[in-house]
C-alpha cells in the first residue's frame, strides 16, 4: 500500500495495491500491521455502508469528546467528493480541509483522524460508500456543521440546485460553533 500524507497532519490518502488478471482484480483494503508502520494505529470497531445518488452530500458530520471517531472510507460502486475538515481547536489547520475524490475505478481510500469532521458528495449517478470507525456511535456525541459553510469554502462539484441533503444538515451550524472537542 501507499500512504499519501496531505497537507493536514493526520490525514492520509491510501493506494492499495492493485492485482489485475483475466478474472478481475484483487487487493488488500486493509492490513494492520502496514497501517501501524505508516503511523496509523488505530482498532477499528463497526463498518458503515451507505448508496446515495448523483448531488446528496452527507455531511459534514463528527461524534465529540470521548466518542469521536477516526474513520477508514472508500467507494465500492461510483464516484465521491469525500472531505475532511480539522476541528482541532487550538490545531493550526483548524477549519482547514481536504478533499479527495474517491472513486471504485482508483480504489483510494482516505483515513481521517478523530476530532475531524467528515462529508462527502456523489458525484456519479450513484455511489456505494463504505468505513470503517474506531469508536461506537453515540447520538448523545453527534455534531455537524453546514456543509456550505463560508468559513471553510469547500467546492463540492455539485450545482447548487442539484444538492441533495438532510433537513439536518441544512440547518447545521457553523465552524465558529465547533466546542472545544479535545
Amino acid at each position: 500500500m501507499n500512504f499519501i500524507k496531505t497537507e493536514i497532519d493526520g490525514v492520509v490518502i491510501v493506494e492499495p495495491r492493485v492485482f489485475t488478471d483475466a478474472r478481475g482484480y484483487f487487493f488488500e483494503s486493509y492490513n494492520e500491521a502496514e497501517f501501524v508502520k505508516n503511523g496509523i494505529d488505530c482498532r477499528f470497531v463497526q463498518d458503515n455502508q451507505s448508496k446515495s445518488c448523483f448531488g446528496v452530500i452527507r455531511g459534514l458530520h463528527c461524534q465529540l469528546g470521548e466518542h469521536s471517531q477516526a474513520k477508514l472510507v472508500r467507494v465500492l460502486e461510483g464516484k465521491v467528493l469525500d472531505v475532511a475538515v480539522d476541528i482541532r481547536r487550538g490545531s493550526p489547520t483548524f477549519g482547514k480541509h481536504v478533499a479527495v475524490e474517491l472513486s471504485a475505478e482508483n480504489q483510494r481510500q482516505l483515513f481521517i483522524p478523530r476530532h475531524f469532521l467528515h462529508g462527502f458528495a456523489v458525484l456519479s449517478e450513484t455511489a456505494v460508500f463504505a468505513y470503517k470507525v474506531d469508536n461506537f456511535y453515540c447520538k448523545e456525541a453527534e455534531f455537524g456543521i453546514r456543509y456550505d459553510d463560508p468559513e471553510i469554502g469547500i467546492d463540492w462539484k455539485i450545482p447548487a440546485d442539484k444538492v441533495i441533503t438532510s433537513e439536518k444538515d441544512r440547518i447545521a451550524k457553523g465552524l465558529k460553533d465547533v466546542p472545544d472537542n479535545g
